[in-house]
């Protein structure tokens, strides 16, 4: 697999507006045009984006139909109905059910009163389900509010009302033409809401609600401010947008999360290794995040709501440790089904040859086929299903690579499906077994409109293009200020291009997996910029090749600009994340300007 660096030069516009920008905050020129782009086009709107203020969250009530969903829980709690939150069993929906939860009581509401769900993942699935709604009216609840999910279940909640059960909607999915029949439907993605941002998680479609509730009857907002540690870890995690009000949400929560989380995530931080650290959105990510969907993944998602929402130290050790064992029974069901799929294409090698490779096999776990998906996505460049299931239904992951929509194509298909939902890289789908042999055959059908070349290369997304005396401490300190990081706003990548070994590169490692760079911008120069290549021994060629006195030939990094701390000193370095030889004199992107 090579790696294509995608790079499109700032325009006049840019240079020029960015430029200004730079001036006017006193930052680096290249910092002022990367706010350019990302839409920031004045100084009052950096200093939005560079000191986000709770006082610049939008209002609640611009929401369609939050005031009727205000309306129906005021109701609610003041006949003393019994109300079940119900959420999805994924970091989104289990952190949303918490936000709820906990909120509610902190206003008065009953405990006796208050009560949540977690569908089983393997034998309910994703979404609003009848069984779930049965236990609601068993149990004797009257209002359901569903987070991160139930924009589709118009049958589900039409049965519920049935049974006298109302519903209020906490989604952020798109719906589909038909809406569902409930009391409230707050989703920011419906066609006639004006809300003036769409890109919330579900947790923060709840956390929207219960602003405008405890506006509504003139509750303090510290209260509310206090959970948005819960907001922030469904943010990094559902990987949506970062910009906007998520921008805020984020930076208060990881400020909460940083300072006093509560402590059922600070049981799940001390089992990441993650205590007394300064805690980012990658390492909810890469470490809180999986712990808390290996609940979801592995047994049921309700153990993940009862940590968040536990107040006993010791329950909450206990619970902790007991998820994490679940994120190491994860990781190895992972590896085992991951090896089975490898196998299947070994076997089989025309399936890896396929536009769409579609595996199945029925005695998969449900709960990790897609991230089993996203490794042979990555081993095979191409999108990528995998089914599993029983007689009774089969359930698929798919994800996508080269920026071909996964979801529409799945769309099409919605005939020979129970149930789907997702985006245009990951989606999720349930059929009937008999469907199976038609669903195929549809995915075979769309292979010709696949543009699998898009597929063939793993895309590297270069911010911008500076030179190597353009890394500096000043540009460093401003870049660390975009934070937190994530999509519509990733930590910059920068390319270099025609530099050199200064005579310091070499590899490193207990088997020189990794290698270090000591860049120079020509032959001969005293300017000497260091770097680390983690897990790119063989791209080590294309910087070591001075031999015999021979001269090194030129090469360009891709990489971000990052700090090395050794021995108490701290200087910066180029953290390369990809190298590619040149010729003398050569424009990597010469076609493109």
């Amino acid at each position: 697999m090579t790696n294509e660096w995608q790079y499109t030069p700032f325009t006049p516009e840019e240079e020029v507006g960015g430029s200004q920008l730079a001036h006017a905050l006193r930052i680096p020129a290249v910092a002022g045009r990367l706010l350019y782009r990302r839409g920031i086009r004045t100084e009052a709107e950096a200093q939005r984006f560079f000191h986000p203020s709770l006082e610049d969250l939008h209002d609640p009530f611009l929401m369609q139909d939050m005031d009727l969903a205000v309306k129906r829980l005021n109701k609610a709690l003041g006949r003393k109905e019994h109300i079940m939150i119900y959420g999805d069993y994924d970091v989104d929906g289990t952190t949303a059910v918490s936000l709820i939860y906990k909120y509610l009581r902190s206003a008065g509401c009953s405990e006796h009163l208050l009560s949540y769900y977690i569908p089983g993942r393997d034998d309910e699935g994703y979404g609003v389900s009848y069984r779930g709604v049965d236990h609601a009216h068993e149990i004797g609840a009257t209002l359901i509010i569903v987070v991160d999910c139930g924009i589709k279940a118009i049958n589900e909640i039409a049965y519920a009302k049935t049974l006298g059960i109302d519903f209020i909607i906490c989604d952020h999915h798109h719906p589909d033409d038909q809406l569902p029949d409930a009391a409230a439907v707050l989703d920011p993605k419906r066609p006639d809401c004006h809300y003036p941002f769409e890109e919330l998680c579900g947790c923060g479609v709840a956390f929207k609600f219960m602003q405008a509730f405890g506006m509504d009857n003139g509750f303090p907002s510290a209260s509310l401010f206090k959970l948005l540690d819960l907001v922030a870890v469904s943010i990094a995690a559902d990987l949506v947008s970062v910009m906007d009000e998520n921008r805020i949400l984020a930076h208060y929560g990881l400020r909460q999360l940083n300072r006093n989380p509560s402590m059922g995530l600070k049981g799940i931080i001390k089992t990441c290794g993650l205590e007394g650290r300064k805690i980012t959105m990658a390492d909810i990510i890469y470490k809180i995040g999986p712990r808390i969907n290996a609940s979801g993944r592995m047994m049921n998602g309700r153990e993940a709501v009862d940590l968040l929402l536990s107040n006993d130290a010791k329950t909450t050790a206990r619970m902790s440790e007991l998820i994490d064992e679940y994120n190491v029974r994860r990781r190895e069901l992972d590896r085992s089904t991951t090896d089975e799929a490898m196998q299947l294409l070994q076997v089989n090698p025309e399936l890896a040859h396929q536009p769409i490779v579609v595996l199945y096999q029925p005695d998969w776990h449900k709960g990790i086929i897609g991230i089993v998906a996203s490794r042979v996505a990555e081993y095979t460049n191409r999108p990528t299903i995998v089914l599993t299931g029983t007689s009774d239904r089969i359930v698929g992951s798919a994800r996508s690579v080269g920026g071909i929509d996964i979801y529409s194509i799945i769309e099409e298909a919605r005939d020979l499906l129970l149930n789907f939902g997702g985006h245009t890289y990951a989606a999720g789908l349930t059929l009937l077994p008999d469907k199976l042999p038609d669903f195929r055959a549809y995915i075979q059908s769309v292979n010709a409109v696949v543009d699998t070349d898009r597929a063939q290369s793993t895309p590297i997304e270069v911010d911008a293009e500076i030179e190597l005396r353009e890394v500096t401490q000043r540009l460093y300190t401003t870049i660390q200020r975009f934070a937190p990081y994530g999509p519509d706003n990733y930590q910059p990548l920068f390319v270099t291009q025609q530099l050199y070994d200064g005579g310091g590169s070499k590899a490193v490692g207990r088997n020189g997996e990794h290698f270090k760079v000591d860049a120079i911008p020509s032959l001969g120069s005293r300017k000497h910029c260091p770097g680390i290549a983690f897990n790119q021994a063989p791209a080590f060629r294309f910087i070591k090749k001075s031999s015999a006195g021979r001269a090194s030939a030129p090469f360009a990094l891709v990489y971000q600009i990052d700090e090395n701390h050794f021995n108490g000193v701290v200087s910066l370095q180029l953290l390369v994340k990809d190298v590619k030889p040149q010729r003398p004199g050569e424009d990597l992107f010469a076609s493109q300007r």
